[in-house]
């Protein structure tokens, strides 16, 4: 089910999915620790003897506010005559959720409307060992385990505290134990429970006739009680509508920037543009890592999840948001992976929130040779990032203190990493996690890098160093037309596996294989760029009602039963821009530009109504697969889009 409605401000993170129940609740790393697990935290709605959750039966439109990370949730049950407006936000600078409820009467008397607000946490991401209880002190339900602290309050009719509660205990199929009292529109006012445990609050409503209550909720997160419980007080010293209208100014404010033009371009796109900037802040931690997704669906799946830093996303992530004028917003991230890069001078697939290593996907062993389990690209591409972090903000001083333990470190690793005979890098995993062999994208992305080191090193005024970089960039450079070209097909291949005297070739069409392109190694109307970019959309693009591009022929990801047959694979957002970038890196006249909107088009068309971008969707009905939001389709969006701009202003000229 995807996450709709993430809110987050760089600590505290909550997903909301598309039945708008709470499901996720990262804290203090965003992307780490897991408090929700997943399990909803059910919203209910009791009216004169009929009780409903948050479901099918209610009318949705989940989105935000213009602008802002403050949500703009419609809600409408028929059968109980009522309609919700709900806005959620965490405060952008303390950790506390706020909910606003305003609840309107659609009937012509006047009615009692109680609301349900229960809570399945799984602190430190288990069920075991927890307690839960309604705390006297502060008037609120609090949930804690050793140094996680939840508090739960509300406010209506001019009431602080929790009035109505229960404590219990979910049973050994992970159902809660007050469900059943819940929808006949009763709390027992159990006050506490422990172990795996869970609870509810309820608000007593009096609505008038064809009127208007509002209500309150609030999550204040922290490391211990008086941590919490002064939030609490925060809140009521601020007040709940205060706290909701300061964070939305804040985001209103962050996304105005001065300078970014986005003229040309139609206004869904722009609307896409910005919300895109805004998913993609949720997603960044504030001690520096930027994260691919948050969705923990993914774990039914593999029994992992997308929730970490890998160096690929997060260079992307950094670049786009560098190119936005965002530069400030990823300084720690260049700080963090230069804090993680192996004393070798690579980074390993991806690591968790606190900079520690994540879970390895990839073996150390392949057809029993030691290899380095790495995806090279997340190395080059960070060198990559962080000369387009340079280019938009030119501070030396914070470059200065990178310049040697991540830039040097980085591209001698990768001057270092190559084949000794073709001068090409050494095989490694390729973008998609699933093959290991010299791979297109993986020079394309390595050759990016060490321009960029080289650039760097001019910077510092170390001829020799730059030299080097750009001459092992020209050596790959050419080794890319000498041995990764299919003379037979008349286009590059994807990947080569080494054999005597080069590489036996994998002729599979691949939409990575564009990067020859847009990461500026080859030019873009290089005839032999133009037939595999002719081949990857002749291939790739879906012959069906949806369409968009898939990554390569015989993608099986997340590919569903009924999916046509003859199909390549899902289609993705990033493989669609990355069409869109060659469309706009081509272009030489204003008219060839105008190539690239029905892939941006495309994109606004298959987001989610709040905006989201999924990793990829369904082929025949467009419903969103996999993980969403997926952080990488929030940045190529942004990227694309700013490359086209930046293009139509040089033809212009």
């Amino acid at each position: 089910m995807p996450k709709d409605i993430p809110v987050s401000n760089g600590s505290f993170l909550l997903n909301f999915d598309s039945d708008y129940q709470i499901r996720d609740v990262y804290f203090p790393f965003i992307g780490q620790e897991n408090h929700g697990s997943g399990h909803p935290f059910l919203f209910g709605v009791w009216a004169d003897g009929q009780y409903s959750w948050m479901g099918p039966e209610w009318e949705k439109d989940l989105r935000y506010q213009n602008e802002s990370l403050v949500t703009d949730v419609l809600l409408k049950n028929k059968d109980l005559g009522l309609e919700l407006r709900c806005s959620d936000v965490v405060d952008f600078e303390l950790n506390i959720y706020i909910k606003k409820i305003a609840i309107r009467n659609l009937q012509n008397t006047p009615r009692q409307v109680r609301l349900f607000f229960s809570h399945d946490f799984n602190l430190y991401g288990n069920d075991i060992g927890g307690t839960a209880y309604f705390d006297p002190r502060s008037c609120s339900i609090i949930h804690y385990k050793i140094h996680r602290y939840f508090l739960m309050s509300c406010w209506a009719h001019d009431q602080w505290g929790v009035q109505h509660f229960a404590c219990g205990k979910k049973d050994a199929s992970g159902s809660l134990g007050t469900a059943q009292e819940i929808e006949c529109g009763e709390l027992s006012g159990e006050a506490s429970s422990w172990g795996s445990p869970h609870s509810t609050l309820g608000i007593w409503l009096d609505l008038p006739a064809k009127g208007i209550t509002t209500a309150y909720y609030w999550m204040a997160a922290g490391m211990t009680y008086s941590e919490v419980a002064k939030l609490n007080l925060d809140v009521h010293s601020i007040t709940p509508e205060e706290l909701l209208k300061r964070s939305s100014k804040y985001w209103k404010t962050w996304i105005r920037k001065d300078g970014l033009q986005l003229q040309g371009l139609p206004n869904s796109v722009t609307d896409v543009f910005n919300r895109s900037l805004l998913i993609l802040r949720t997603q960044i931690d504030n001690h520096g890592a930027i994260i691919a997704a948050n969705d923990s669906d993914i774990v039914r799946f593999g029994k992992d999840t997308y929730s970490y830093m890998w160096g690929r996303d997060g260079a992307f992530v950094a670049a786009a948001l560098a190119k936005a004028g965002y530069s400030h917003v990823c300084m720690k991230y260049f700080d963090f992976c230069a804090r993680v890069l192996s004393e070798e001078g690579y980074l390993f697939q991806h690591y968790n929130p606190d900079g520690s290593l994540a879970s390895n996907w990839h073996s150390w062993l392949v057809a029993g040779q030691e290899i380095l389990p790495i995806q090279e690209d997340s190395t080059a591409l960070t060198i990559w990032a962080l000369w387009i972090h340079y280019e938009s903000l030119k501070d030396v001083e914070f470059i200065r203190h990178l310049y040697s333990p991540l830039i040097k470190k980085a591209a001698d690793f990768l001057v270092w990493y190559r084949d000794p005979q073709t001068l090409l890098p050494l095989p490694s995993y390729d973008l998609w996690e699933e093959r290991y062999a010299l791979h297109a994208y993986t020079v394309a992305s390595v050759i990016a890098g060490l321009r960029a080191a080289a650039n760097f090193a001019n910077l510092f005024q170390d001829a020799s160093l730059a030299e080097k970089y750009d001459s092992v960039a020209d050596e790959m450079t050419e080794g890319v037309s000498h041995h990764l070209y299919h003379k037979g097909l008349k286009r590059f291949a994807r990947s080569g596996s080494r054999i005597e005297g080069g590489y036996q070739l994998d002729d599979v069409i691949d939409i990575s294989l564009l990067s020859l392109a847009t990461l500026g190694v080859l030019d873009p109307k290089d005839p032999r760029i133009i037939a595999t970019a002719n081949a990857v959309r002749d291939e790739l693009w879906l012959k069906t009602s949806i369409e968009g591009c898939a990554r390569y022929q015989g993608d099986v990801y997340q590919r569903t039963d009924d999916s046509p047959k003859d199909i390549p694979g899902n289609p993705w957002f990033i493989s669609t821009l990355w069409l869109a970038e060659y469309a706009i890196d081509q272009a030489q006249n204003q008219q060839e530009l105008q190539a690239a909107i029905p892939y941006l088009d495309w994109c606004g068309k298959n987001a989610l109504p709040s905006g989201v971008l999924a990793e990829q969707v369904h082929p025949v009905n467009g419903s969103p697969l996999c993980v969403s939001p997926l952080t990488w389709s929030h940045s190529a969006f942004v990227w694309t889009v700013l490359r086209y701009t930046e293009k139509a202003k040089t033809l212009l000229n």
